[in-house]
């Protein structure tokens, strides 16, 4: 796992979008989070600046989804299905991006997660507040 400044590589699925980031915090910012979407989508997400991504390869394949506001932008790819990352709405400065496309980590690193409240959004109550946790125990 990368420490915060180190550059990250990461990629879809099936290899054709690829990019490469500068985590925010490091892992620090690891989180998912009770939309109804991200709830389906299942990722777990850290956080980097939207300018701090770059898509190195298969920019043309990516395929975006908006819904509600229409302000968060989910990415993924077209031709394996696998979100990538997405605008966050509570900042569109900021990006999640699925901790499971990152080269070397995996969800189940994280052996406890938090989840942020996106039923009730920060952009609408004022306030992030963690509604819970998922947690991974090896066996």
């Amino acid at each position: 796992m990368n420490p915060t400044g180190e550059f990250a590589e990461g990629a879809c699925h099936c290899g054709t979008v690829r990019f490469r980031l500068r985590l925010l915090d490091g892992f620090n910012t690891i989180r998912r989070c009770n939309c109804s979407y991200c709830r389906m989508r299942g990722a777990v997400a850290v956080s980097a600046r939207a300018g701090d991504l770059e898509v190195i390869a298969g920019s043309e394949a990516l395929t975006l989804y908006r819904f509600n506001t229409g302000v968060a932008e989910h990415h993924f790819c077209s031709k394996c299905g696998i979100s990538t990352h997405h605008r966050r709405r509570s900042d569109p400065s900021l990006l999640g991006v699925n901790v499971a496309c990152l080269a070397g980590v995996s969800p189940f690193d994280f052996p406890d997660v938090p989840v942020v409240d996106g039923v009730h959004h920060p952009k609408d109550t004022g306030a992030l507040r963690v509604v819970g946790r998922l947690r991974f125990t090896a066996v």
